[in-house]
């Protein structure tokens, strides 16, 4: 067994927990999102439909249908929860409204295992999301069978380096998995290669949260269900001296009077390569015949 494979069911349950209070600690998730928008003003391309692959409580799905007026939304998310806090009030008629074409749709779906037909999205879009997915391969595979051609994947996730303190603090004192391992952004532009995206453009850039101690690190990552799930995690609580010392290891990194909770964040987009012609040679051509 990996003891980085995260436990799908533990995840689930954990982002359901904090749906109720996901908005008001997900501070970094909409300032990720709010620069992920800044890249569009580049792209001159207004899709038909839209996937928002991991969509939590509904922030950049909200957004996207606000810049993208005519495209049709479908919201996925692991999370039950999450779905139920994202969907907006409306009147009953209106959720069974045939006519209503621009109304988005929510499913709730792992998204390495898509419940969509090939060809039926012109975007993707996944904000701090793919990096939950234990296969990445096999989520872009599936994020480019659904794409039409020519269409559009958007995402941003971690990298190596984030919550680079809290790994450091945990390492000096046992050999449990206490934060998730994260892909290089190389990694990740060569498994999209690997499913058919051209030439992919990657970013990274470091953002820093700053706290007055590591019990509010941890109480945020709790609040936006960004729970330790990986398999090999410590299954009971840790004892209170060895608590006490990844306090201590932590505090080593005290600057100005605060602690920092550092995160290597990627940005990538690509474009779904056009299936491939048959170039018919005429070796090829001469075999066809005789067939």
């Amino acid at each position: 067994m990996n003891p980085n494979t995260l436990d799908k069911r533990q995840l689930r349950y954990a982002f359901g927990r904090a749906a109720e209070h996901y908005d008001h600690s997900a501070v970094l998730q909409r300032e990720v999102n709010d620069r992920m928008f800044a890249r569009l003003d580049y792209m001159k391309y207004v899709p038909g439909t839209i996937l928002d692959a991991g969509s939590g409580t509904g922030y950049g799905t909200r957004k996207l249908s606000k810049r993208y007026p005519d495209s049709c939304l479908v919201a996925v998310d692991i999370a039950q929860a999450m779905l139920q806090y994202a969907q907006p009030e409306v009147a009953w008629w209106k959720r069974y409204w045939p006519f209503d074409k621009k109304q988005t749709q929510y499913i709730c779906t792992d998204i390495e295992t898509l419940p969509i037909k090939d060809d039926a999205i012109g975007m993707i879009w996944s904000n701090l999301t793919v990096q939950w997915c234990n296969d990445l391969d096999r989520t872009f595979r599936e994020m480019s069978r659904v794409l039409q051609a020519d269409g559009l994947l958007m995402f941003s996730t971690f990298g190596p380096d984030t919550l680079q303190e809290l790994r450091r603090a945990f390492s000096q004192v046992d050999d449990f998995v206490h934060v998730n391992q994260f892909m290089d952004m190389h990694d990740i532009g060569d498994i999209l290669v690997h499913n058919r995206f051209a030439t992919p453009v990657m970013d990274m850039e470091y953002i820093t949260l700053t706290y007055n101690d590591v019990t509010g690190i941890m109480r945020d990552l709790k609040a936006i269900g960004a729970h330790n799930v990986a398999q090999g995690r410590r299954q009971g609580l840790m004892g209170r001296e060895k608590w006490q010392k990844v306090i201590d290891n932590y505090e080593t990194l005290r600057s100005k009077g605060k602690l920092p909770a550092t995160y290597e964040v990627i940005y990538g987009h690509a474009w779904k390569l056009p299936p491939k012609e048959t170039v018919l040679t005429p070796e090829i051509r001469k075999q066809i015949l005789t067939r």
